[in-house]
């Protein structure tokens, strides 16, 4: 149940009653006339006014908003005790994550709560002394590290920095034997959407990196048309050189490969978000393209000289392919049980995760594709999150964590095949206690969703349970095991958690994402219903105590399933929210990117099909809808904020029960990535106290 979006004065917002002066009822929220035709249809749009945040009536509804969410959520009695006990959950030991073998450094993130950013940290592998790189806790914990990449040999670092939520990354360079930061400063190297990534040369004397065109002095940049450009060290960044794709495509995406040694170099180009990739290999100063589309690639990582990629051409659950130097392309691995996720080398051979379901494990294969082991992780109840290895070496570190296990780095020795824990995260409290139940629903087309179901001992199905039902269902990404850390608090008062592995996710493969793609898109609702049915039919909660949560893509989960559904929830948070799809893909920057996902309103079909589920259009007015809140942050680059006003305005104006409609916008916020540890710990103290309130949850 990841929180994307978070507020810094969030902690204090829940303990103590607001000023406010409002009578109890949420601002007016008046209707302008506006509309739009597309296909011989016309969409009403009354709150399209609500578009322009400049607009001085738009800039007092937002604050307006905001005065009445926060009286509503400060006069909720569990406030304070819900914000005390996340606190105190939230405290764990130092926890670490990303991390990265370079030239037998490792280079990872540490976090020590209540530090606001992590540290960018570096020690030599295995038994080095940690040092600190890079630290950004000096100031107000608004500037957050986006990624990071090493030389070679380990001897620089690149880092990605951005500010207030915008994502919109400026690269920096370190000599990492020393810590002195370099004079390179690069902007606009990707952001949002566009995902920032980097390669070194083999002499380490520059790099490969994505980069928006730069903008003429005095002009915002445009987060489109992002490019490979080529940086020396010491160059200033406007000489940096397009090195590929230049008119690729207006949304496209890169992911760079360099080959041990920097040798070689792959990308792998998107267009738009949540696609196929195109494999790409440079040869000389030109480009060879392998693989496209056609081949439904997903993932890639250099084993020696050879580049293994995922292509699920012909292969729902994935099969392996092999490129060599000059572009030949073999098959290593035919599919075979579970949908495959990542590679990592090792030894002469390699690692892959797979899935299926709520189920993830690792096997080790050799040089040739034979499978030598399954890794000795736990069966159940995990997921593997990533795997730090070099080339060559007969060690790698693998990280993985569960439900009740925080983050755990175990050192995997591939001769052995034995499993050594180096690092773990101490938790502020036992979470061996917590149970772990398995459910089914039957969604209307007569496919099985999984549900995990997460409670207490001596909290039985007794139908009247406080339950959190969460998805998300899309853009490939999976629902898996995860540390609940701070939501323990739910747990002990005697409510419930549930997980839904509905479709638009790759946890059963390519299929299981495509089924929830584009025209299939109703799948995904149709499956997080059935999600919630099976919890009504197991007896675990009933409409009454059962609320739902989404963030994001989730975020247009949850809109879909209250209006289409608003009988069957009690209360719901929505997270940073697409909510009017029509509106989405020509209005904002981040739109044309999803078209990959969604598919375009251009097409009739498929404007049809979008605007039979879009929220905002399917409003009814005289209903009673349930308990709502939604977040959003004004710093957005993914979804546009005045998504969540239009919904919100629509839904106050329609609903005649007598539940809260609330909308809380984040000022220095974006869509949560990188967000301070102050904001993440806030957010899950205002979620858990507003269903605490709405579903009956116990007192302490």
């Amino acid at each position: 149940m990841s929180l994307f979006l978070r507020c810094l004065p969030a902690l204090a917002l829940v303990a103590s009653v607001a000023a406010y002066a409002g009578d109890g009822k949420p601002p007016a929220s008046p209707t302008r006339p506006s509309a739009s035709t597309l296909h011989g249809v016309t969409v009403n749009d009354p709150y399209r006014w609500l578009e322009n945040a400049q607009d001085p009536a738009v800039q007092a509804w937002i604050k307006a908003q905001n005065e009445h969410t926060e009286a509503v959520l400060a006069a909720m009695p569990d406030g304070k005790a819900m914000t005390e006990r996340v606190q105190q959950l939230a405290i764990t030991s130092t926890t670490r994550s990303s991390p990265l073998l370079a030239g037998g450094t490792l280079f990872y993130m540490q976090e020590t709560p209540p530090q606001p950013q992590p540290q960018l940290m570096a020690q030599a592998w295995p038994d080095g002394k940690a040092r600190v790189l890079v630290d950004l806790n000096a100031g107000d914990g608004s500037t957050a590290i986006t990624g990071y990449w090493p030389s070679p040999t380990g001897r620089y670092l690149a880092y990605g920095t951005a500010e207030g939520g915008s994502e919109l990354t400026t690269l920096h360079v370190l000599d990492a034997t020393t810590g002195k930061v370099l004079s390179d400063a690069l902007p606009y190297a990707g952001g949002g959407t566009t995902p920032q990534d980097v390669a070194w040369d083999a002499d380490e004397h520059g790099f490969v990196y994505v980069r928006f065109p730069l903008p003429p002095s005095g002009t915002k940049v445009r987060q489109f048309d992002a490019a490979l450009v080529h940086h020396v060290l010491g160059q200033a960044s406007r000489s940096d050189e397009v090195v590929f794709g230049k008119s690729y495509s207006k949304v496209a995406e890169y992911r760079l490969l360099a080959s041990p040694g920097a040798t070689q170099l792959a990308v792998l180009a998107n267009i738009g978000d949540g696609g196929s990739a195109e494999v790409y290999l440079r040869q000389g100063a030109a480009w060879k393209k392998v693989l496209g589309h056609e081949a439904n690639v997903r993932n890639a990582a250099w084993v020696g000289q050879r580049l293994l990629v995922t292509s699920f051409a012909d292969a729902p659950r994935g099969k392996l392919l092999a490129v060599d130097a000059q572009g030949k392309v073999t098959t290593v691995v035919t599919q075979r049980e579970g949908a495959l996720q990542n590679i990592a080398p090792i030894a002469d051979g390699f690692l892959v995760t797979r899935s299926w379901g709520p189920d993830w494990w690792a096997e080790q294969y050799d040089a040739q594709g034979r499978r030598v082991r399954r890794l000795p992780l736990p069966a159940h109840d995990i997921t593997i999150e990533g795997i730090a290895a070099e080339q060559g070496q007969d060690h790698a570190l693998i990280t993985y964590g569960g439900w009740t296990l925080p983050a755990r780095w175990a050192d995997y020795d591939a001769k052995s095949g034995s499993l050594r824990t180096v690092f773990e995260v101490k938790p502020a409290a036992d979470y061996s206690k917590v149970e772990v139940h398995r459910i089914d629903g039957t969604s209307k087309d007569g496919t099985k969703i999984p549900v995990t179901v997460l409670s207490m001992p001596g909290i039985t199905p007794d139908g009247q349970r406080p339950t959190i039902l969460y998805s998300y269902g899309g853009y490939d990404i999976p629902i898996t095991p995860h540390f609940i850390g701070p939501e323990l608090a739910w747990l002990e008062r005697g409510g419930v958690l549930a997980f839904a592995n509905i479709r638009g996710g790759n946890e059963y493969g390519q299929d299981w994402h495509a089924q929830g793609q584009k025209l299939h898109k109703q799948n995904v609702f149709d499956d997080f219903h059935a999600a919630a049915l099976a919890l009504f039919g197991t007896h675990w909660t009933d409409r009454k105590h059962l609320g739902i949560l989404g963030e994001s893509n989730g975020g247009l989960l949850m809109g879909a399933s209250l209006v289409q559904h608003p009988d069957d929830y009690r209360a719901v948070v929505a997270m940073v929210g697409i909510y009017d799809v029509i509106r989405h893909e020509t209005h904002f920057t981040n739109g044309a990117y999803n078209v990959s996902e969604f598919g375009t309103v251009n097409d009739p079909a498929q404007f049809k099909a979008t605007l039979a589920y879009s929220p905002l259009q399917n409003v009814k007015p005289h209903t009673a809808y349930p308990a709502v809140l939604m977040t959003t942050g004004a710093n957005d680059p993914r979804v546009a904020p005045w998504q969540s006003r239009k919904f919100t305005a629509a839904l106050q104006n329609a609903t005649t029960s007598d539940q809260p409609i609330l909308l809380l916008t984040r000022m220095n916020a974006g869509h949560g990535i990188g967000a301070p540890f102050s904001q993440r710990v806030g957010n899950t103290a205002i979620m858990l106290t507003f269903f605490a309130q709405e579903l009956g949850l116990p007192a302490r």
